[in-house]
């Protein structure tokens, strides 16, 4: 039978699994059928044949009902970008969370990571891809208070699935240094919430600011204190906001 409930599906970032929005899931239970989505070759999952942006997009739309909230965190919310874009009957409305549209710096795009910073982060990768995790888990926390025991928490949630799939985490960073969604995202006309940390180095709030200006149909909201991921140091606060959203 359907859920009574409204279906909310989470989608998280390069590297990580779902087991990342435990907590947050936790939080919304009460007021949503919360489903959380590995992407392909993530937390267990194989890899797909196409593995590219819109492969991970179409793959991900497959496995939502029609009228789902969908919210994605960093490279999620690329996917969760296009997915919307492609699939509008399947998803209703879009949480955006520590995304961005372009997650790399351009003469055009100076709110994203230097293009030589995410080739080092390949060439790392391909020498070791444990310790290359392990750092990109210390990006996410940076500048912000509490930083050991979230990145404790970030390493803990790394290690509670299986690694991911190296072809996996090179097509991701494939994705985040090719993806450029600036051009189509007026076209997204689902209602969408914009949820980003102050503190993020990875997706600067800049870039949330510029996704909340362009969407047709968006609302913003910034968290002073948080960094990259709002979802675990500040999980009330985002819990509260997309309850506000989806209800709204």
């Amino acid at each position: 039978m359907p859920s009574p409930k409204p279906v909310l599906a989470l989608v998280h970032g390069w590297g990580m699994n779902a087991r990342v929005f435990d907590t947050l899931a936790e939080l919304l239970v009460a007021d949503f059928a919360v489903r959380a989505f590995d992407l392909p070759g993530h937390g267990g999952r194989g890899s797909v044949v196409d593995n590219t942006l819109q492969g991970w997009a179409d793959d991900l739309a497959q496995q939502l009902p029609e009228g789902t909230t969908l919210l994605g965190w960093s490279l999620g919310g690329q996917v969760a970008m296009r997915a919307a874009l492609d699939h509008p009957h399947k998803i209703a409305r879009l949480a955006l969370l520590a995304s961005t549209p372009k997650f790399v710096a351009t003469d055009d795009w100076q709110h994203g990571m230097a293009p030589d910073a995410l080739q080092d982060f390949g060439a790392a990768l391909l020498a070791d891809p444990q310790a290359t995790l392990m750092r990109f888990l210390s990006l996410q926390t940076r500048g912000m208070s509490g930083q050991k025991t979230m990145l404790q928490q970030l390493r803990q949630t790394l290690l509670a699935a299986p690694v991911p799939i190296r072809e996996a985490l090179a097509a991701g960073l494939a994705i985040l240094g090719d993806t450029d969604l600036r051009d189509e995202l007026p076209q997204l006309t689902q209602p969408t919430l914009v949820l980003h940390g102050a503190l993020d180095t990875l997706t600067p709030p800049a870039a949330g600011a510029w996704l909340a200006d362009t969407l047709p149909a968006a609302q913003h909201v910034e968290f002073d204190r948080a960094a990259h991921a709002p979802h675990l140091s500040h999980g009330k606060d985002v819990a509260a906001a997309i309850g506000c959203f989806a209800h709204g």
